[in-house]
């Protein structure tokens, strides 16, 4: 008969992981918002979110954030190039464009006579349209 010496922690370690690593933020933005970058190197220019990281809380807005990606040619007919695109930025950075005057405003929160919850604006009061992406 084989005695244990140790004993097995690998499922409780690994579940501990996988809930760290499935862990979402919540934010305050979804993918189709327009926004104005508040902070960073890009502040002032405005945008439409393309993308959204809930893991990291970074958003991608078009036009804000371009870097520079060196993409390396796979075949022989393809050619290598230096093509610009957007990176994310942290969700903090960015503000939601009020509906009614197009200035930044932070956002509520109500929930309608439906049960769905709304984002207004803090200032005027107004509703953000919703976008077809999911929130």
């Amino acid at each position: 008969m084989r005695i244990l010496t140790q004993r097995k922690t690998a499922g409780i370690r690994s579940r501990k992981r996988h809930a760290i690593n499935a862990e979402r933020l919540t934010m305050h933005v979804a993918k189709g918002d327009t926004v104005r970058v508040v902070r960073g190197d890009d502040k002032g220019k405005e945008g439409k979110i393309i993308r959204v990281f809930p893991k990291t809380g970074r958003v991608t807005i078009e036009g804000v954030n371009i870097v520079k990606k060196h993409r390396k040619a796979r075949r022989a007919e393809e050619q290598s190039a230096i093509m610009e695109m957007p990176a994310p930025v942290h969700s903090s950075n960015v503000m939601l464009l009020d509906p009614k005057s197009g200035a930044p405003a932070r956002i509520r929160y109500r929930v309608d006579t439906d049960g769905t919850k709304e984002r207004i604006s803090a200032k005027s009061g107004d509703a953000f349209p919703r976008t077809d992406a999911k929130r």
